[in-house]
């Protein structure tokens, strides 16, 4: 796909960013969260982590060394152990399990359907929730600031974040967004019970569908891609206190 932005091309109307910004962005599968993420990141020159990708790189690993997902224990102990590494450059981002680039691999059907086993898993959610932080703690250390974009990164792993946005859609727009992801013309059944399943599970640890105090609430189901990223993007200058370029 194509991005309306490049990590070479910033959005023509931002004023620079005095201070690091952190900018969490949840929502539900479908919701356009991660493309717009990393859109928004290329414009603002902010790092990016895809807090998701950890949970399906931990899920590959399980896979991977014949780990019964199901073994809560086990799964927290490799949770704990594996050596997981994410590169947080939105122009180039990638995921690592030890030296193995697991970037495409983490994004196949096996692992969206075993996932949400893991991300339930609560112990499993508290060590990827510290690794999470500590991600974002570097990214403000290092002067650059970052978009993190994942389930209960509103309100658990940066809930004091200046800025933090709900992105929402409808179910058939959230539908026809994953169908397209994945090259098909009209909504599969194995697309809208891999979306809806998911939702279902993992609400059962996790509420991304209600904005908390102090989230912006963005729908995106009537929004492209470039309009929901310009709508990130006004959230981002007048949450920071700053304002596009030319304005009084």
């Amino acid at each position: 796909m194509r991005l309306p932005y490049s990590p070479t091309r910033r959005h023509p109307r931002l004023a620079e960013l005095s201070v690091p910004v952190t900018v969490a962005i949840d929502g539900p599968s479908g919701s356009g969260k991660s493309t717009v993420s990393r859109t928004v990141a290329m414009a603002f020159d902010l790092a990016y982590l895809d807090t998701g990708a950890m949970f399906r790189a931990l899920t590959w690993a399980a896979l991977d060394a014949g780990t019964d997902l199901s073994d809560v224990g086990a799964v927290a102990h490799l949770a704990r152990t594996a050596p997981l590494r994410q590169s947080t450059d939105p122009g180039s981002p990638g995921v690592w399990v030890g030296e193995r680039n697991v970037s495409r691999a983490i994004r196949e059907s096996r692992i969206s359907a075993a996932v949400s086993a893991v991300a339930t898993n609560l112990d499993v959610r508290g060590e990827l929730a510290r690794r999470q932080q500590e991600i974002i703690a570097q990214a403000s250390a290092t002067g650059r600031g970052i978009v993190a974009e994942g389930r209960d990164i509103t309100t658990v792993i940066a809930p004091d974040a200046p800025v933090r946005i709900l992105l929402t859609a409808d179910e058939e727009a959230r539908l026809r967004r994953r169908q397209r992801q994945t090259g098909g013309q009209q909504v599969s059944d194995s697309t809208r019970d891999e979306v809806l399943r998911r939702d279902r599970d993992d609400s059962t640890v996790s509420n991304f569908t209600t904005a908390a105090d102090g989230v912006t609430t963005i729908d995106t189901s009537d929004l492209d891609l470039p309009g929901s990223v310009e709508a990130v993007v006004q959230v981002v200058l007048a949450r920071s206190g700053r304002t596009p370029q030319g304005a009084a």
